[in-house]
């Protein structure tokens, strides 16, 4: 946030959001990259970051076998085409948004940008807790130079939507630096000020971005339109599943045998026999000083417990599950048993199932704004010709098993619901003609009353 202060004073606005909410995420934001604040060396405690293996779930399932569909006329034609330039990136997006809590995607004229908390400053909202005023942070490095650029988005009427532009060049990338002309940096193409209208003097139906965040009330700050990173209410037992991981990891690191052996009856480590080099006992020998008559000898097998730790470290991780959304049973530390038929599955993980769906309502919201943006964009720019589009929206069954699909179809086969060919045109990669032959080849002959005609 180096560029807060800057903001502020140039477009003179204050930002909407808490302290708390902003030390709330920059505390996740560690977390999520592997830095939480209790990782001890000292203590032995290490972090397995566990909240970047949630959000890489949670994203995958929110995009699993997402599609996007745009069509109706040539608008939605070149829609379409934006949309499929940064379809493999929308995981990474959502990941973003789910362990920032928000994320912003936005037009940049040859592409789309993402941006998290840290980037942007929102500066006013609607009634419906809508953004519509919003300062994004971009920049980049030119040799031993740093720049960036601010960029304001507003309503300043009902019918006005304005964007302006400021460039900063500093030569360290702790400071923002000084104020400079936009044709002095890549940014040249750039308005200062630019004032966006419709025809009609029609009102524009969002600001010019799409944003996603989690779907939870924020109860850290009631009036902030930010969303909670998805983890930020299990941080306390992530902090435990760390530690209880890494007692366990170290009793496995320190569990190897010790053989304690009397100086009697070893070389003296160190000794030199001749011209050999220096002997030296086997890492798990411990040579000990023998005080009595008989040479000593013992062998020591420390006795792990890690069956006993492991039902801790599963019930951590249930409380995490829950906390973030998660039917309870979904992470464990070994494979999960005991759901062997769909209806089990689905009403297990209907928890499960309730959580992804609200994220991609929270997705579908985001693309729309998205989409409208680049609408607007292709307009001003005469990229494409005005026109109406639909957008569909479709995603993968979170709870889909091919195998039981597969076992469920041939069971149709048998008991006569459905042609043979149809299961092997859609799970043994068949053609119609291919399937259809083969069934016709397998049903022998039907006896007539009168045998064989000649």
């Amino acid at each position: 946030m180096l560029f807060k202060n800057e903001a502020e004073r140039e477009f003179k606005v204050s930002p909407v959001t808490s302290p708390q909410m902003d030390a709330l995420i920059n505390r996740c934001v560690m977390i999520y990259r592997g830095y939480p604040a209790w990782v001890n060396e000292k203590d032995n405690v290490r972090t397995i970051n566990f909240a970047k293996t949630i959000c890489e779930e949670t994203a995958r399932l929110i995009t699993l076998a997402v599609s996007i569909s745009v069509s109706g006329s040539p608008m939605g034609e070149y829609l379409q085409g934006q949309i499929d330039k940064c379809y493999f990136n929308l995981r990474k997006w959502v990941e973003m948004g789910l362990a920032h809590g928000t994320a912003i995607l936005k037009p940049n004229g040859s592409g789309v940008d993402v941006f998290a908390p840290a980037d942007f400053i929102i500066t006013s909202t609607d009634d419906n807790g809508n953004i519509n005023g919003i300062i994004f942070k971009d920049g980049y490095q030119n040799g031993n130079r740093y720049y960036t650029r601010l960029e304001y988005h507003r309503f300043e009427s009902d019918y006005v939507y304005a964007i302006s532009n400021r460039a900063y060049v500093s030569d360290s990338q702790d400071e923002i630096g000084k104020k400079i002309d936009l044709e002095k940096t890549r940014w040249s193409n750039l308005l200062p000020d630019a004032y966006i209208t419709k025809e009609n003097n029609e009102r524009l139906d969002s600001p010019l971005f799409g944003v996603f965040s989690t779907p939870d009330a924020n109860n850290v700050d009631s009036s902030s339109i930010l969303g909670l990173p998805i983890f930020s209410t299990a941080i306390e037992e992530l902090k435990d599943l760390d530690i209880a991981y890494s007692r366990n990891a170290y009793e496995i690191d320190i569990s190897q045998k010790i053989t304690l052996l009397d100086d009697r009856l070893t070389q003296e480590s160190g000794m030199k026999i001749g011209s050999k080099q220096d002997i030296r006992l086997p890492k798990f020998v411990r040579n000990v000083f023998g005080n009595s008559v008989n040479e000593f000898y013992q062998e020591i097998n420390p006795q792990l417990n890690t069956e006993t730790r492991k039902v801790g470290i599963n019930m951590y991780l249930s409380f995490i599950a829950y906390k973030c959304g998660y039917s309870n049973g979904y992470f464990v530390f070994d494979e999960k048993t005991g759901m062997v038929t769909a209806t089990q599955i689905e009403a297990d993980q209907q928890r499960t199932i309730q959580f992804i769906k609200d994220c991609r309502d929270k997705l579908e919201n985001c693309m729309d704004g998205l989409i409208y943006a680049l609408q607007i964009m292709a307009e001003l720019y005469g990229l494409a010709p005005s026109g109406q589009y639909e957008v569909e929206y479709g995603f993968g069954d979170i709870i889909y098993s091919y195998e039981e699909d597969k076992a469920n179809w041939w069971k149709y086969v048998v008991n006569g619901k459905i042609p043979a060919w149809k299961y092997f045109v859609k799970f043994e990669n068949m053609t119609e003609e291919e399937a259809k032959a083969l069934t016709a080849e397998a049903q022998p002959d039907e006896p007539t009353l009168f045998g064989k005609e000649e």
